[in-house]
């Protein structure tokens, strides 16, 4: 048998390489280590056919036996047959073929089984070098054995062995299964798991824990290695982390559903709700005020963190008192007071105004003011620190953005509040005060204008004495829900007056008014019904422009629907005749007569609402109830359903019944 053939006839992995590492013969072992057949590996580099992690220790145990000319020894991993890593110790030492004279390098594995620590050292030095410890379970006598590694872990376990059951007992009860799991798991390789674990000295601590399955050398014994991590104080800062992150998630929600909110605000109540529920809990304040400004005096309101002899001396405050708050609104300037000196040597006359200087050192206020300089002073809010609590200029920046957003709220409301009063004012002096009496009918009329824009719209009713004795009765809706709607309403409420007094008939009004509008080129239409009715018999004479049906509701809770003739809309078809139609009210009966936004909406037909509105008003009757209660019903019930155009009713009722309530009223 020739020298090589003794080299390669081993039990173990054993190989014969060139100087240069190219595998020249092998046995089945080191085939097997390799994860080759043995005709894969021959002429391939020793190196290249190692598990990536090993290639540069293969390499380098090749270059020091060849060049050194000595033996060399390195730890080598390899995956072995039943999914365990192999930890084996290779020795490579120069050799001469005999027959050839060539010199070669032997690589082979050594039989470690009587020093198996030797096999541990490069696990040992890699674990110290990544901060690591190390431990190792045996099945057999179910213990685990500490092996060191980085100081600080190692100082964690100060017994160098101890039994399985001990060291599950120190785990966490809610991570002992996990731990069970890990040392008893069948894969090579597990991942990371995190472990709470209890320390003679150090409390909890937070540890990761990763196993490896290694056997221990060619043929020797499997064992579970195990490394752990202190995940401690990355984890400290890490919830650290998490929780100023959350902090400032919900500081930053809070500020958006501030900002939000003062955008929203419709009065200014709704502007002191949202200040003084929202402010100091924005900002980590212990109180807040709203100081807003009445006819140059302050009209002061504040949460419960501030005390109501600190408001007190401020409420009534002319605006050119010398103090910080009146100072602020009049030059558009904020102020923070970091302490009671700085107040004092700001403003020196601390004995006027006491409730600062009475407070302790540590005790701060913010005060922002609602507009800048040179616009009309609208007010400030005041924020007071305490406990030695002091904001950043990036909060304070930020509550003065917010101050200044709160101040457009105010103008935005105040705004709106004089266009409401004025709409008001002006619907009121446009809607006809109705006659208080008249013999054999009840009479009631409501009024409300849109909700989508000014309040005031193009909706109106009328009722008027005719020179025959009979009652005039119309209600209309003119285009729009604005001013201009309003003055078109206005405009064609007095040519059908005016028309009236000449006109005995409901549809001559009508054609003459809608030739009127055509004739100025009117830019709004109108729709209108129009009635005539007798007091002493019921006699009804109607016609309609384009109108909603009329509705009639009897004693017995009974409704009827009557379309009445007519023709378009009024102002825009010349050349129209209006037919009329003669009917009979019956005593105990009622007329209503309402606009579209009454029986029209989101969600709501015309025939649907038509027929809600008559049931009301039939049921309101059989209960007794007068044309005051009917209209109050027909009009609530139309609010309730979120309509938003103008809405107008006028009942008419029939009979002897004695007149409740507010009589004649919008």
């Amino acid at each position: 048998m020739a020298a090589s053939d003794e080299l390669l006839h081993r039990a173990d992995p054993s190989a014969l390489l060139t100087l240069d590492g190219v595998i020249s013969g092998l046995n089945a072992a080191m085939a097997t280590a390799l994860s080759r057949p043995a005709e894969q590996c021959l002429g391939h580099d020793f190196g290249d056919l190692w598990p990536a992690g090993e290639r540069i220790s293969a390499r380098s145990l090749v270059i020091h036996a060849a060049t050194a000319k000595t033996v060399a020894m390195r730890v080598l991993n390899y995956p072995g047959p039943g999914g365990a890593s192999v930890a084996c110790l290779f020795e490579a030492r120069p050799v001469k073929d005999p027959e050839s004279a060539e010199r070669l390098v032997w690589v082979h594995a050594l039989n470690a089984r009587n020093d198996l620590t030797s096999l541990l050292i490069p696990f040992r030095l890699a674990t110290a070098a990544a901060n690591l410890g190390l431990w190792m379970y045996s099945s057999h006598d179910d213990r685990l054995e500490w092996l060191g590694g980085s100081p600080a872990v190692s100082a964690l376990f100060p017994d160098p062995t101890a039994a399985m059951a001990r060291v599950t007992s120190s785990v966490h009860p809610g991570d002992q299964g996990a731990f069970r799991q890990l040392v008893r798991s069948a894969s090579a390789h597990s991942p990371w798991v995190s472990l709470r674990y209890l320390t003679k000295h150090e409390g909890w601590r937070q540890l990761a824990a990763q196993t490896r399955r290694i056997q221990l050398g060619y043929g020797g014994p499997e064992r579970i290695f195990g490394m752990v991590r202190d995940d401690t104080k990355q984890e400290k800062h890490k919830e650290k982390a998490q929780a100023a992150l959350t902090a400032e998630r919900q500081r930053a929600k809070d500020i958006a559903d501030f900002s939000s909110a003062l955008i929203t605000a419709a009065t200014e109540q709704e502007l002191q709700q949202v200040v003084l529920t929202r402010l100091a809990a924005t900002f980590g304040a212990a109180g807040a005020l709203l100081a807003l400004v009445d006819e140059g005096r302050l009209r002061v309101s504040t949460d419960a963190g501030i005390a109501m002899w600190e408001v007190d001396v401020m409420h009534g405050m002319s605006l050119e008192h010398p103090s910080p708050l009146p100072e602020a609104i009049r030059t558009g300037k904020s102020h923070f007071i970091p302490d009671r000196e700085d107040y004092i040597r700001r403003w020196p006359h601390a004995a006027q105004y006491p409730h600062l200087a009475r407070l302790g050192p540590d005790y701060a206020t913010s005060i922002m003011p609602l507009s800048e300089a040179g616009n009309q002073p609208l007010g400030a809010w005041l924020v007071t620190y305490g406990s030695g609590y002091r904001p950043s200029l990036d909060k304070r920046t930020l509550m003065g953005t917010l101050a200044d957003l709160a101040g457009q709220a105010l103008r935005r409301i105040r705004l709106q509040q004089a266009r409401i009063e004025l709409a008001t004012a002006l619907q009121q002096t446009m809607l006809p005060t109705l006659p208080e009496h008249l013999a054999g009918l009840e009479v009631a009329a409501r009024y409300r204008p849109s909700r989508d824009g000014l309040d005031i719209g193009g909706d109106w009713y009328d009722a008027f004495m005719m020179p025959d004795g009979t009652v005039a009765m119309e209600i209309g809706d003119a285009q729009g829900h604005d001013v201009d709607a309003a003055a078109a309403m206005g405009q064609v409420r007095s040519f059908m007056r005016g028309i009236a007094a000449h006109e005995a008939h409901p549809g001559a009004v009508l054609t003459r008014t809608n030739e009127l509008l055509v004739t100025m080129g009117a830019a709004r239409f109108a729709s209108c019904t129009m009635l005539h009715i007798d007091p002493s018999d019921g006699r009804v004479t109607g016609t309609s422009a384009g109108h909603v049906p009329l509705l009639c509701a009897h004693k017995d809770g009974s409704h009827s629907i009557r379309e009445l003739p007519g023709g378009p809309v009024l102002g825009v078809v010349p050349d129209t005749d209006y037919r009329e139609e003669t009917f009979t009210l019956d005593e105990d009966s009622t007329l209503v007569m309402v606009t579209d936004g009454v029986v029209e909406g989101p969600g709501l037909t015309l025939d649907a609402g038509l027929e809600r509105a008559g049931t009301l008003a039939g049921a309101a009757l059989h209960n007794g109830l007068s044309a005051e209660d009917v209209a109050d019903r027909v009009l609530d019930a139309a609010v309730a359903v979120d309509h938003l155009d103008d809405v107008a009713v006028l009942v008419i009722r029939r009979g002897e019944r004695k007149v409740r309530g507010r009589g004649w009223a919008v």
